[in-house]
């Protein structure tokens, strides 16, 4: 079996974090979150991948390699504009060849454990396997409708939801879903969907299945979904210090990788402060990751994101729910203690004044 990421798109709904960098990469609970489809996939027993890129390819390119850090084989496939997810199975189909195959999108993230779902898929000799989530909100999703238990359509955003389970990012296909591809026609928004794929093969008798997963799913397309995929991650991590600390409090579980340093600092976990960081008589708080060569100085931060080489210094109250891009400045002269969000993109300079 084979993997097929889709890492193309335009990611209009970060933006401005997205005008500069991939949306796939920014990272959550310390690294892209794009690396965990491909490890989840690797943990899976599937080492042949093929990623979809679009106009952020080059820099999906440089993260990723050839795949060798991660024990698989990458194939670049691009897709010139962002036609839908039917359409990177179609320009997907001579490095899929006759396989069946797992489809993931890059920039969604799962608790569960794939394998489990690859070896029902196999064994049922189904033509395509789909998972759900319940979720809250189901007219924001593609939802699956069922009679009689039996899986009878998808329904993209209805308006009124014949059920609250969603589609979660990861689809199971045979060689059969190219002629579901090559049959429909483009949505209103001019793209194929694949929804429609699979409605297709639903409407002619084909085997698709659908199994609901137990763990967390996050859809991480807007900040608000970043801040929560990594509060979910952090969740889960052990604690590991091998960075300096001097004079500091470190709380709960706090990762403080070789080469980072805590001064005078108090560090609150689940948290994670990457190599080459310094935290300078500041507060780090729960659910907050710190990325490569930043520096915080007498600044509070809780439940944020700090992508690399930033530095925060002076601000008086407490960040919190906020993502700062690369090599970002803030600092602040001369005003009352308040409560900071930003959602910054690369190479911002801001200063905070009365």
């Amino acid at each position: 079996m084979k993997a097929l990421i889709l890492s193309g798109g335009k990611g209009t709904r970060l933006r401005p974090l997205t005008h500069t960098s991939a949306k796939q990469l920014i990272p959550v609970g310390g690294k892209p979150v794009l690396f965990y489809g491909i490890e989840a996939i690797k943990n899976a027993g599937i080492e042949e991948i093929g990623i979809v890129i679009g106009e952020t390819g080059d820099e999906i390119k440089r993260a990723v390699g050839n795949g060798e850090k991660f024990g698989v084989k990458v194939t670049y496939i691009h897709q010139p504009e962002p036609m839908g997810l039917a359409h990177a199975v179609k320009i997907s189909q001579d490095f899929l060849g006759e396989d069946k195959f797992i489809m993931y999108l890059g920039d969604n993230l799962i608790k569960d454990d794939l394998k489990k779902f690859k070896e029902h898929f196999e064994k049922n000799n189904s033509n395509s396997l789909i998972l759900l989530a319940k979720v809250p909100n189901p007219q924001d999703f593609g939802v699956a409708e069922f009679k009689g238990g039996k899986l009878v359509k998808l329904i993209e955003k209805p308006k009124k939801p014949p059920s609250d389970l969603a589609l979660v990012g990861v689809y199971f296909f045979d060689k059969n879903i190219f002629s579901a591809c090559e049959e429909i026609k483009p949505s209103w928004r001019n793209e194929l969907e694949i929804t429609d794929a699979i409605q297709w093969l639903i409407d002619h008798k084909l085997k698709v299945e659908a199994l609901t997963i137990k763990g967390w799913w996050k859809d991480t397309g807007k900040p608000e979904d970043l801040i929560e995929a990594n509060r979910f991650v952090l969740e889960d991590i052990l604690p590991e210090i091998k960075g300096e600390i001097k004079n500091s409090k470190i709380m709960g579980r706090v990762i403080i990788e070789k080469g980072a340093k805590i001064i005078e600092s108090s560090i609150r976990g689940p948290a994670i402060i990457k190599k080459g960081t310094k935290i300078i008589k500041s507060y780090i708080g729960p659910f907050t990751s710190i990325q490569e060569e930043c520096i915080i100085e007498n600044t509070e931060i809780e439940d944020s994101i700090i992508m690399e080489k930033s530095e925060i210094r002076d601000v008086k109250g407490r960040i919190e729910m906020s993502i700062i891009g690369k090599e970002v400045k803030i600092f602040q002269d001369h005003s009352r203690p308040r409560i900071h969000r930003f959602i910054l993109g690369d190479h911002s300079d801001v200063r905070l004044v009365e």
